[in-house]
């Protein structure tokens, strides 16, 4: 019994020290990245937390311990946020002539560099494209280079940049597009391009959005084996890249949300943004827009192919002027290191 005494209080210091960082993650996405770039991390794996804190609060309950009251609070307190995590169902609806689908996709240059071992990467792109068939396509790290047939699509703004490699962003809509333009983000190869759709008699405006890249592996064992060899070199190697990525974001939010505040349409924003739902960059541009998988998603809505971990840095927001009847993401797509997504709307 002296025994388990001791290894409780061990136990509940480290129950302690959970709380406190939990709680800062939950204060980051309102706090602005330049502050405290390196601590943003943090928000990357906030469902890490979620199930620290759950099993926790399992312990203490199985014991009868008042100490399980701290982890109950935690949980509820973050309630809000599990639907950015995880949706445990669709909600039904009915199909109308109105329906319009969208899809995202970030192609990783159609696998010009042959980063995965198969051939016609691109073909199988377009192949599943034209089977899923959505009205408004928006691709990022589009390239050039590869031979894709999308005549599918009578209307389409493709934006290339760069000067030995040549990758951009492009919009392709089986509606007419009567307008259309870049943002463009200082001392970065990233940006936004968007589409003024009309709609029957609608317009909507689309944005395509790629932003700066965090470079964080996608294969778990890699950062086990860098941080097993880690030195105080490359740890400031880590805090500066990780800074400056955050920070870039952050301005280049700030940026796009200065520019979609003099948009005088319903708004769809489609995009890479390469951080999680937990993040400021997230909430600062999804502002009062509806996230499509949690208005309508189901599972963990996968959209980044990271070994042991379902991570979601691709989105399709809505206008609330739009009703969201369906989400999906497709993780059995392995043709890059994203997955694409669709979502199904209606313009009330």
């Amino acid at each position: 019994m002296k025994n388990l005494s001791w290894f409780n209080k061990g136990m509940y210091s480290l129950n302690i020290l959970l709380i406190i960082v939990t709680f800062i993650a939950y204060v980051l996405p309102f706090l602005s990245p330049k502050i405290f770039p390196i601590l943003s991390v943090l928000t990357l794996v906030m469902p890490l937390f979620f199930i620290l804190n759950s099993l926790f609060f399992v312990y203490w309950l199985f014991q009868f311990k008042k100490r399980m009251i701290l982890s109950g609070i935690v949980l509820l307190i973050g309630i809000t946020f599990i639907n950015k995590f995880y949706k445990f169902s669709a909600p039904p609806y009915e199909q109308e002539d109105k329906d319009f689908v969208v899809m995202s996709y970030n192609v990783r240059l159609f696998n010009l560099f042959k980063w995965i071992d198969k051939t016609d990467v691109a073909g199988s792109i377009v192949s599943f494209i034209n089977e899923k068939n959505p009205d408004i396509l928006c691709i990022q790290e589009f390239s050039s280079s590869a031979t894709i047939d999308l005549k599918v699509y009578k209307y389409k703004y493709i934006l290339m940049a760069g000067n030995k490699i040549k990758t951009g962003q492009a919009i392709f809509s089986k509606f007419p597009i009567i307008d259309q333009g870049n943002i463009v983000f200082p001392n970065s190869n990233n940006n936004v391009i968007y589409a003024d759709i009309k709609k029957g008699k609608d317009i909507i405006r689309v944005y395509n959005m790629h932003l700066q890249s965090i470079k964080i592996s996608p294969d778990v064992d890699e950062i086990n084996d860098n941080i097993e060899v880690i030195n105080k070199s490359k740890s400031q190697m880590l805090y500066r890249r990780i800074s400056k990525a955050f920070t870039q974001q952050q301005q280049q939010a700030e940026i796009f949300k200065e520019h979609e505040s003099a948009c005088e349409y319903p708004v769809i924003i489609c995009g890479d943004m390469n951080n999680s739902a937990y993040s400021y960059v997230y909430r600062n541009i999804k502002g009062k827009l509806q996230d499509c998988f949690e208005e309508a998603g189901k599972g963990f809505g996968q959209t980044y192919e990271f070994k042991y971990y379902p991570a979601r840095i691709d989105y399709i927001f809505a206008d609330d002027k739009m009703i969201v009847k369906e989400f999906q993401s497709f993780p059995e797509m392995k043709d890059s290191d994203h997955y694409p997504i669709m979502t199904k709307l209606s313009i009330e």
